[in-house]
């Protein structure tokens, strides 16, 4: 269930911070970034929360998750990893 929550929450933390990047590249949009914000926060701490929660998570997972924008993804590849080998 949490590698599952961590999946979701890693491409939600990397679609939002996408949104955010465009958005701040074109129109610069305060109430864009003021919806999509909050939501890529959340994502984030979801995705450490997640690894964390994992109990077969090696060292290394938990560290790449706190990195911002891409950690929950490289955890998840981590994870796979971890769980083809």
């Amino acid at each position: 269930m949490t590698v599952r929550l961590l999946r979701v929450a890693a491409a939600t933390e990397a679609v939002t911070l996408l949104l955010l990047l465009v958005n701040l590249a074109t129109v610069h949009a305060p109430a864009v970034a003021g919806a999509v914000g909050p939501v890529h926060g959340a994502a984030y701490l979801a995705a450490i929360v997640a690894t964390l929660l994992t109990p077969d998570a090696p060292a290394a997972a938990r560290w790449w998750a706190v990195l911002p924008g891409v950690g929950g993804l490289l955890a998840v590849r981590r994870l796979g990893r971890e769980a083809a080998a």
